[in-house]
């Protein structure tokens, strides 16, 4: 118990810092932020996920005391709390009747942090005004302050400068809901890495490239496409946001497709080198493409290849 405690607390000490520095408001304080939850991850996941609940109410303490009560909110839903369920989700299993583990599938993992951020982005926009007129309202006065300082006085303020506005408003949930689905992955492996290398990691290590989300993920995506075009207020925004997330999941989906089509190919390292830079400099696009063949993928596989065993499986 000393331990945990001990190692939860000095976790949580060092999550709430990353945290705190984005205020700031600098890139490095902005990039920080980012790894916020990766003390936790890894508390979690080289100790147990009772580490990482000392970790998160930790944190969330010293926000609330040195920040402020709202920050301490913050911290422990949109930082500390996913990571920790993602560090339990990750690290859960059960016996077969061969006495083999059965660990906790990754597609299913993925389609948990594409739901976690999707209620991250929901989450943000309640906070950011109760009802959907105020949000509405507030996003909107953010977004024309920013693009205001980008307007010179022979650029009138007119209709298309209104529709930019409109547009950006209703893409910001899915925006966000992608970015938060790529932060934690990206902590969680960056996690799952430090504990491997120093021993502690229970799991073993998975093979990436054979990841499979479910199907009915696909059909999630759909639901989620139609209700965002005609769902009102907070239930479309929430439609949007799952949009965006899955979108973010089936773009990863469809990177693990392409690292597994490309096995025993010699020109593989160059292929793949190429496609990551492509996603560097051509994100957007390339984003797409790797969502569509992550979805292909998904729809026309119903397990991952090259697996000789029975199909992972979870609670």
């Amino acid at each position: 118990m000393a331990t945990i405690l001990l190692i939860g607390t000095g976790a949580g000490l060092v999550s709430a810092l990353l945290f705190g520095v984005v205020a700031t408001m600098s890139p490095l304080g902005l990039l920080l932020s980012y790894v916020a939850p990766l003390p936790v991850l890894i508390a979690a996941l080289g100790w147990n996920h009772r580490t990482g609940l000392v970790a998160s109410a930790a944190g969330a303490a010293v926000c609330a005391v040195f920040l402020a009560p709202s920050a301490g909110a913050v911290f422990a839903v949109a930082v500390a709390l996913p990571a920790w369920w993602l560090a339990y989700l990750a690290l859960l299993g059960r016996a077969d009747d061969a006495g083999r583990i059965e660990w906790y599938p990754l597609g299913r993992l993925l389609i948990w942090m594409a739901g976690t951020a999707a209620l991250i982005t929901l989450i943000g926009a309640i906070a950011l005004g109760p009802s959907y007129g105020e949000y509405r309202g507030n996003l909107e006065a953010l977004i024309r302050a920013v693009i205001g300082a980008e307007l010179t006085p022979a650029m009138p303020v007119d209709a298309d400068v209104e529709q930019f506005v409109g547009l950006v408003t209703a893409v910001v949930p899915a925006i966000a809901a992608m970015t938060f689905v790529f932060m934690l992955t990206i902590n969680l492996w960056l996690a799952a890495v430090t504990v491997r290398v120093s021993g502690r990691l229970p799991r073993p290590w998975p093979s990436l490239p054979d990841m499979l989300m479910p199907r009915s993920s696909l059909l999630a995506a759909a639901a989620a496409t139609v209700g965002a075009v005609v769902l009102p207020d907070y239930a479309g925004l929430t439609a949007t946001s799952i949009l965006g997330a899955l979108s973010a999941a089936f773009a990863l989906q469809g990177l693990a497709a392409a690292h597994a089509a490309t096995r025993g190919n010699r020109a593989r390292p160059a292929l793949l080198a190429l496609l990551y830079l492509s996603l560097l400099l051509l994100s957007v696009w390339v984003l797409v493409i790797l969502a569509g063949a992550g979805a292909a993928t998904v729809a026309w596989k119903s397990r991952p290849a090259g697996k000789t065993g029975p199909p992972e499986s979870g609670p």
